[in-house]
């Protein structure tokens, strides 16, 4: 699988809301840099795989729709919107933030993100 398809992969539809799919995905040594709207976060697969679960508990839908995606060898950049449906009103989706992430893939898994978002 090419960094591109991994990437994208890794953004189809509900699949952050599967901790056992998204374990697939995230190498072993992930470190995520995360700058949003309330301030910066590092985190590790399991914080990764924790936010999964805090998800899944909230939405029962989870939808990432990409406007750009850029390859340049083992680096990944892609621009997204990212929509849910909560529990609470499953009939209405709606905007949860925007992203943009750069991935580094490693051993063709995420290995390195620096990430910036914006909610809605």
């Amino acid at each position: 699988m090419t960094p591109k398809e991994l990437v994208i992969d890794f953004y189809k539809n509900d699949l952050m809301l599967q901790k056992s799919e998204v374990t697939e995905f995230l190498h072993d040594d992930l470190i995520i840099e995360w700058n949003s709207s309330k301030g910066f976060v590092q985190m590790k697969k399991e914080d990764v795989l924790n936010l999964s679960d805090e998800l899944s508990k909230a939405y029962v839908r989870s939808k990432m729709r990409i406007t750009h995606i850029i390859v340049e060898d083992n680096i990944v950049s892609v621009r997204y919107s990212h929509f849910v449906k909560t529990i609470e009103n499953p009939r209405e989706e709606m905007l949860l933030a925007h992203f943009f992430v750069i991935w580094e893939i490693k051993d063709g898994k995420l290995f390195r993100g620096f990430q910036m978002s914006q909610f809605s």
